[in-house]
Parts: C-alpha cells; sequence; structure tokens
C-alpha cells in the first residue's frame, strides 16, 4: 500500500497503514467477542492468534472465525520456537493455515524459517483469495541495515505477498535502521521494533509507509512487548492522520512512560490542525539519539529528567536563560539551516505558578512587584529542574538555598545564584526562619514510587507554600504532608501547563488553545 490520502470518518487521513488488533483468547466465543471490541474500537483487521486456542478444531474453528468477524482477518498460527504458543506438529500447522486460505482468511502468517517448505506445500493448492505475510522476529536485538535489508531480500525469495521484520529495541535509535529499510522495501513491509524503546517503530510506521502496525484491545495484553493499545494508537496519537509529511515532536527522558505531555499536544496540535505527532522518547544517550534522527522531520523536543543538562551540550546555540540555568527544557530545529536551538522554560512555568500561590495567601495582599522578593527559597535538587526553580528565584529576588544529595552540585548552582547550600541530612532541622518558601526539584515521590519523600513532615511547618514540580501524581506526599501541616501548596501541573503553553507556540507558531490543553490535562491527571 502507499500513502495516498483516503477519506476517513469526518478528516483526511493522511495514510494508508493498517491498524490490526491481535485476538488472543482462550476460546472461539472469547476471539468473536474480542473481535466485534475491535471493531467498535476501529481496527482496520484482526490477527486471529489460533495458537492461543484451546482445543483448537481447524476446520470448525476456522469456519467460524473467519466467516464471522467483523474485519478482515489475518490467520496466525505462531509456535514456540518464533515465540507462540504452538508446540505441534509442523504438517497439522501447515494444513490448518492453508486451511485458513481456503475457508477465506484475507492473510495468513508463516515464519521465514519455514517459509520455502510452507511454498512447496500449498503449490497448486492456494487459492485466489489471501495473502501470504512471511515473518521473522528477533527477539534479542535490532541487526544492522545492511542484514535487515539482506532478510527482507530472503523474505522477497520465498515469493511472500508482504514482508514482516520485527525486532528487539536495545536502544531508541533502533527503530532508525527499520525505517531506512521501510522506505525503500519493494514490497508491501510490515516493520516494528519491539519493547518500549521501539514504541517509535510502532507510530511513525504510519510516517514511513508501513502496511500495518498492531495495537492491543486493552494495556498488557498484547501479543509482542512495547505494543500501545488501539485506543491509544488512533485517540492520544491521532495515528490516522500521520503522514509523510508529518514533523515529529517528543518528550525526551528516561523514565518516561509517566509523561502526560503526549495527551496535551498531541490534542492541541489536532485542534488548531497542525501536522505534528508528540510521542513519548525513552532516550539513554541525547547525543546518539539527535545524530540518528537527524532529518528535517524531527523538529521539537521536551526536556524531562534525567537530560536537560545533556540537551544543552548538544544544542548548536542556546537561548541565554537557559545558558544562565545550565540547562534546557525545549529544544527546537531551525528549519532555515537545521541547527538545534535550547531553550529554558520550566522557570517561567515554575515561578509563575508559585508567584500565584503566594498571591492567594493573605501575607502577599496589597504588595507590588513579586511576592518572591525577599522570601527565604529553599530548593530541593541541583539538577536541571533545580537550577531553573533557583535561577528563577534569583530573578524575582528571592534568596535561595539549595538543599541537594551531593554538597558539591549544592555549593555550585549556589555561587551561581548567590544563594546559601546545604545537604539533605540539613534540610530536616534548617529553619533559620519561618514562612519559608519549599520547591522539591527531584523526581522523589514520583510515580510509581509515590511513597517516597525528601523531607520529614514536622520540618513542614515553618514553610508558607510547598511546590512539587511532580505531576504524577498531582498530589505527592510531600503536598499532601505539606497541607497538613498547614502550608499552601501549589501542584506541579501548574508549571506543567504553563511551560507546555510556551512550548506549543515555539513547535506551530499558533497561540496556545489554553483551554483545551487545561481540560485535557485535568482529564488524565
Amino acid at each position: 500500500m502507499g500513502t495516498s490520502e483516503l477519506e476517513v470518518g469526518h478528516g483526511v487521513r493522511r495514510n494508508s497503514t493498517l491498524v490490526c488488533v491481535p485476538i488472543m483468547a482462550e476460546s472461539v466465543d472469547e476471539m468473536l467477542d474480542q473481535m466485534r471490541k475491535a471493531n467498535e474500537l476501529g481496527a482496520d483487521l484482526v490477527e486471529i492468534r489460533i495458537d492461543f486456542l484451546n482445543n483448537f478444531s481447524p476446520r470448525q474453528d476456522l469456519e467460524i472465525l473467519i466467516k464471522q468477524s467483523p474485519l478482515p482477518a489475518l490467520i496466525t498460527y505462531r509456535p514456540v520456537w518464533e515465540g507462540g504458543q504452538y508446540k505441534g506438529d509442523e504438517i497439522k500447522r501447515r494444513e490448518a493455515l492453508l486451511m485458513a486460505l481456503e475457508v477465506g482468511a484475507d492473510y495468513i502468517d508463516i515464519e521465514l524459517k519455514v517459509a520455502h517448505e510452507f511454498f512447496n506445500f500449498i503449490q497448486g493448492k492456494k487459492p485466489e483469495k489471501g495473502l501470504i505475510i512471511v515473518s521473522s522476529h528477533n527477539y534479542e536485538n535490532t541487526p544492522s541495515v545492511e542484514e535487515i535489508g539482506d532478510l527482507v531480500a530472503k523474505i522477497q525469495a520465498t515469493t511472500a505477498d508482504i514482508v514482516k521484520i520485527a525486532t528487539t529495541a536495545q536502544d531508541i535509535t533502533d527503530s532508525a535502521r527499520i525505517f531506512q529499510v521501510l522506505v525503500h522495501c519493494e514490497l508491501p513491509f510490515i516493520g516494528l521494533v519491539m519493547k518500549e524503546k521501539g514504541l517509535i517503530s510502532r507510530i511513525l510506521s504510519a510516517k514511513f509507509g508501513g502496511y500495518l502496525t498492531f495495537g492491543s484491545l486493552e494495556a498488557g495484553v498484547v501479543s509482542a512487548p512495547g505494543q500501545p493499545t488501539i485506543k491509544d494508537l488512533l485517540d492520544l496519537y491521532n495515528f490516522r492522520q500521520i503522514g509523510p509529511d508529518t514533523k515529529v515532536h517528543g518528550v525526551i527522558g528516561n523514565p518516561i512512560g509517566h509523561s502526560k505531555s503526549p495527551h496535551l499536544y498531541n490534542a492541541a496540535f489536532k485542534s488548531v490542525g497542525f501536522n505534528g505527532i508528540y510521542i513519548p522518547l525513552l532516550v539513554d544517550s541525547v547525543e546518539n539519539f539527535l545524530n540518528t534522527y537527524s532529518s528535517p522531520d524531527f523538529v521539537g523536543y521536551s526536556y524531562t529528567i534525567p537530560h536537560k543538562e545533556n540537551g544543552l551540550k548538544c544544542c548548536d546555540e542556546v537561548d541565554p536563560v537557559a545558558k544562565a540555568i545550565g540547562a534546557i527544557s525545549c529544544m527546537i530545529r531551525r528549519p532555515t539551516d537545521g541547527n538545534l536551538i535550547g531553550y529554558n522554560v520550566d522557570y517561567l512555568g515554575a515561578i509563575a505558578a508559585i508567584e500565584d500561590g503566594l498571591r492567594e495567601l493573605k501575607s502577599t495582599n496589597g504588595l507590588s512587584g513579586s511576592p518572591l522578593a525577599g522570601k527565604l527559597f529553599v530548593v530541593i535538587g541541583a539538577g536541571g529542574a533545580g537550577k531553573a526553580l533557583a535561577y528563577g528565584g534569583k530573578e524575582k529576588g528571592a534568596r535561595v538555598v539549595i538543599a541537594n544529595r551531593t554538597y558539591d552540585k549544592a555549593k555550585k548552582l549556589a555561587s551561581k545564584v548567590g544563594g546559601e547550600a546545604i545537604t539533605l541530612a540539613e534540610l530536616e532541622n534548617f529553619h533559620p526562619e519561618d514562612d519559608m518558601i519549599l520547591a522539591n526539584a527531584t523526581s522523589v515521590g514520583m510515580k510509581p514510587m509515590i511513597d517516597d519523600t525528601l523531607i520529614p513532615k514536622k520540618a513542614l511547618k515553618h514553610y508558607s507554600l510547598v511546590f512539587d514540580a511532580i505531576y504524577t501524581p498531582k498530589l505527592t506526599r510531600l503536598l499532601r504532608e505539606a497541607q497538613e501541616s498547614g502550608a499552601a501548596v501549589v501542584y506541579g501541573t501548574e508549571m506543567f501547563i504553563n511551560q507546555a503553553f510556551v512550548q506549543f507556540e515555539k513547535f506551530t507558531g499558533f497561540p496556545a488553545p489554553k483551554q483545551l490543553m487545561w481540560d485535557v490535562l485535568a482529564r488524565n491527571t
């Protein structure tokens, strides 16, 4: 299939990449129920994994499954030696797959290892209807471009109708090798990279001309590691609208699965008609990622823990504020020359949220200027987020104190902002005055480690306001205990949404649809 524009629903579909839902139940009735759900959710076809069936009766079960399927059916009978469930005789497996074609299956899948034997077996018997996918699965790594190319040639030599290659991601850059082969393959090609670091291959298959991608019916129930749900593919990532010209954006971090940024930006992109996609990017090395995905279509990134400082080192140019802070939170590829420009908008989002919280306190009523001016502002953490908060506090006239696990890092940052440095151990008894402001700029307390905190509850009584940069969960243990101690709290969602408005405008050139973004965030936190 090519990438011609097709009308889908109420909008223009920019790609013809199919969305396939794997059906993996133990009974025929359960499979039929799952197929109906897949149809309701918008799938284009279903992969019926008959190797999952208990007491499989080929003729009877295939007649029911194929003829009663509400969608085109791909029949897969995967053996254990290729990651499936079937442990039986190979001849019986061949017979069942031929029978599937005879009954009317739209596709069957046969593994490269036995493809030649299978084509010899069905010679003169294959009905006209039905396409044969020849597949190769590598559950250890992703080979070189040359090796993948050789694999494609071997599959083509079997007289396959469709090539399928699934590899395993050791690094997010592995998907680039599949993309490179995908755009040059003469046959229809299903090219996917498994595991979380391969998610990019499943979403961007539509951009690079993949024949189909897989989406599970529900989270965690997958036929291969790293599969998104069909709901996420269609609703979160706007899969139908992704095409060859779609601009790629994402959030670079590690870990990254918790991020709500894709919900926010993809909904906002769609609302203004911007041809862009925003995906979570689980990155080990920022430099390797940027060097690998260097095409003009990879245009903008948000940066989160732990890559805000690494990102700055990879910029061709750095905004003066980001340079002063020593970390970036946003990177844009300039279209005129391809240079990577780094910005830091974290401090804007965080400081604005803290100032709003302080203005709601009675003690600031009637005061002009920043309510942070003159306050003792304690920042936990000396990484990228900590640097942004410390810089913002200094700019607003606060007296900044940096508390960090590594004292030398705290001291280095404190010297930059004319502040004081203490260790985390000293934080418990640090209260030279009351009415202080506390900001957590570390990942401690973030999902899934939601019971962690860096400061005991008894120490929170000395603070009038506590801010946590974490937004998953919205109410962290730190904020809950601060409330119980009588402090006002500012959620990380406030910082997150404020900086998202700025980043959206840098990514798209459009004004941010603020109310929509607020609504999306409220539904997803």
